[in-house]
């Protein structure tokens, strides 16, 4: 997923967000957002989820909202997404190839439907995006598909999008911490960094193979390792 570069409207600017499937290029959500805020990310994957199920994993970019531009390593879209069963996983820095398929539909995007065009405001964006995405998906033919359309070869997902958030649950042989308002855990006498985004849930601390080495789980997604074990002191 990710943010196509933003554009004018006779009222307002349009920031034309893209969920692509990865193995089909099936386009399974384009839509046209007054602002790139975490609460209107999430509204609009809501509604992608819905209709097409839970991905098993999500790759963006590193920026916000879906990543972080600061000392925070996890935004709050990403302890969404993670709640929800679904990996995150982000492109390197600078780096926009890694999502080259995305790149790639941005670019159909922009040449048969966007250039120029003049949209009247937002509603009219999102008439014209989903009429072009109905095209995209079903009529047009894709050279890496053997010229078949994108939705010869997508299957949506059969796990459903719960409209309640799941609660997070733990084994009963793992350690569980609350992260305080800090940011932090406490363990074993000491506190970690955990993240902002995190502050108010449970994190479970599972030891790893090393002994005083432990992974810091989140949703069954490691989040950080912590090491327990006493400094080396060289002679």
């Amino acid at each position: 997923m990710d943010y196509k570069g933003h554009f004018a409207l006779r009222h307002g600017r349009c920031h034309p967000l893209t969920v692509l499937d990865d193995h089909s290029r099936f386009a399974v959500g384009l839509s046209a957002c007054a602002n790139e805020r975490e609460v209107t990310a999430r509204q609009r994957l809501s509604a992608v989820f819905r209709t097409y199920g839970l991905p098993l994993r999500i790759l963006a970019d590193n920026g916000p909202p879906f990543g972080t531009a600061g000392t925070e390593a996890y935004s709050s879209l990403e302890v969404w997404l993670m709640r929800l069963g679904i990996a995150v996983f982000h492109g390197r820095p600078r780096h926009p190839q890694t999502q080259g398929k995305d790149e790639r539909f941005h670019r159909t995007l922009r040449l048969e439907l966007l250039h120029d065009r003049e949209f009247r405001d937002l509603a009219e964006a999102q008439r014209e995006f989903d009429r072009w995405r109905e095209v995209y998906n079903f009529v047009r033919p894709h050279q890496a598909l053997a010229l078949e359309p994108p939705a010869s070869r997508y299957r949506p997902s059969p796990r459903a999008f719960p409209e309640r958030l799941p609660p997070v649950e733990y084994a009963s042989d793992l350690t569980v911490s609350k992260v305080q308002a800090d940011a932090e855990i406490r363990f074993h006498g000491r506190q970690f960094k955990v993240g902002k985004a995190f502050i108010g849930l449970p994190i479970a601390i599972r030891p790893t193979l090393t002994d005083g080495v432990f992974h810091l789980l989140f949703a069954h997604s490691v989040i950080r390792t912590i090491d327990l074990r006493p400094p080396l002191h060289h002679v």
